[in-house]
């Protein structure tokens, strides 16, 4: 497949899919586009894409299919559409959703005799074609290979997870759901910093190395949880609930929601009772397995 000439059609043109849609012009592809809002592709008209009224014209028009929209359910009644034209494509799902959502989707495609991706795209909108742009991908890793000089278009670091669709989904899940925590503690933290008068940037700006090591502890953390492994000789258990304490009072104190800090700890106290006293923070991992 020649990466430089493959014929693109990108369908749902919302603020994500117009943004993959421009990236694959700029790198000089035949672009079609297709959206339930016709006028939402004038700009893209405009330099150079083709758009076209019907969602199996769209697929007919393009040997790689990327689809964006809102729901997989919406994926499937676009496949209803297409009918039998996306025979002998491949189709690029990058529409958000469950694992499960995303293997439905790829079951269909094959079943239409069509070979299938899942794309998890890890940026905004304005970073999609940046060469520090992170892509996940789940399905076929032959399909992926031969494709990859034409997806390099929407990100410098697309990586193949797995075979299995639903993984790309829970790969992006699991940086949402990082980002979330890290977030909401600092936010958290913010609130008590500046009901004292503490400029949360100049705490940043002294508080930097210890900030740093949080996320390079993360690795030590992935191996206990490997390997089901959370026994350690320093930093056990015993010695965060003293300090999370202190900062359930300190909210108490100031008057600042006191609900995150006491949820970890619930949490920490429970794996004490539980004897876990001398495990590493990661035993809480068995908590959430419920």
């Amino acid at each position: 497949m020649d990466g430089a000439s493959i014929g693109v059609t990108v369908i749902g043109l919302g603020e994500m899919g117009a943004a993959l849609a421009d990236a694959f012009l700029e790198r000089g592809h035949p672009v079609t586009v297709w959206n339930r809002t016709p006028g939402k592709a004038d700009a893209l008209v405009a330099k150079g894409a083709r758009h076209v009224g019907t969602v199996r014209d769209a697929v007919l028009a393009g040997e790689l299919v990327v689809v964006c929209v809102k729901g997989n359910g919406t994926v499937l009644g676009l496949l209803d559409d297409a009918g039998d034209a996306l025979g002998g494509r491949t189709l690029l799902n990058v529409t958000d959703g469950t694992s499960a959502e995303a293997t439905a989707v790829a079951e269909r495609v094959r079943g239409e005799g069509a070979e299938h991706l899942h794309g998890q795209i890890m940026t905004i909108a304005p970073g999609v074609g940046h060469e520090d742009a992170v892509v996940f991908y789940g399905g076929d890793e032959r399909v992926h290979e031969r494709l990859r000089p034409v997806l390099r278009a929407l990100g410098g670091r697309g990586t193949w997870v797995s075979a299995d669709p639903g993984a790309a989904v829970l790969y992006g899940m699991a940086v949402h759901d990082t980002m979330w925590g890290l977030l909401n503690g600092f936010l958290h933290a913010a609130a008590l910093l500046s009901d004292a008068g503490i400029e949360a940037k100049r705490f940043l700006e002294y508080a930097r190395p210890s900030m740093s090591a949080l996320t390079s502890f993360l690795p030590s953390i992935a191996d206990e949880v490997d390997a089901g492994a959370h026994a350690v000789p320093f930093g056990a258990l015993r010695h965060h609930l003293p300090s999370v304490d202190d900062v359930v009072r300190e909210s108490r104190a100031r008057g600042i929601d006191g609900e995150l800090p006491e949820y970890t700890r619930t949490l920490v106290a429970h794996a004490l009772e539980q004897g876990h006293a001398d495990d590493s923070y990661s035993r809480l991992v068995e908590h959430f397995r419920g």
